[in-house]
């Protein structure tokens, strides 16, 4: 059965880095384009940052340019998201999701995790 469980979040001030985890079991990474998402509370889920089964990267949130970045490590069959220079309204719920398709999109996920809770907050 495939799954995806993301790890890593938790309470942390402004100005502080969290890399958080995407642990996939049941299928095989490396041949999937991997995405991070988000929903802050009160507004709608979107994209932050996406990486190809090659390589590519895109970025969907602006606000994350320049702060958070995006990698995998297929032997891990893990992905992550390294996230600096937090800002309060980084606070969200961050999702991993997985898609068989080899270009970056936001849409037809074919597997999503149950997410990790970020809050940013002095």
């Amino acid at each position: 059965q495939a799954q995806l469980v993301e790890s890593g979040g938790g309470l942390v001030q402004p100005g502080v880095s969290l890399r958080l985890s995407c642990a996939a079991s049941g299928f095989t990474l490396n041949y999937y384009t991997m995405s991070w998402f988000r929903q802050a509370p009160g507004k709608e889920r979107e994209g932050v940052l996406c990486i190809s089964s090659s390589g590519g990267i895109s970025t969907y949130a602006d606000s994350v340019k320049g702060r958070f970045t995006i990698s995998r490590d297929n032997a891990k069959n893990t992905v992550y998201l390294q996230m600096n220079s937090l800002k309060p309204e980084d606070t969200a719920v961050y999702y991993c999701a997985a898609d068989s398709y080899s270009i970056c999109k936001k849409w037809g996920m074919d597997y999503w995790g149950k997410g990790t809770l970020v809050t940013v907050s002095s």
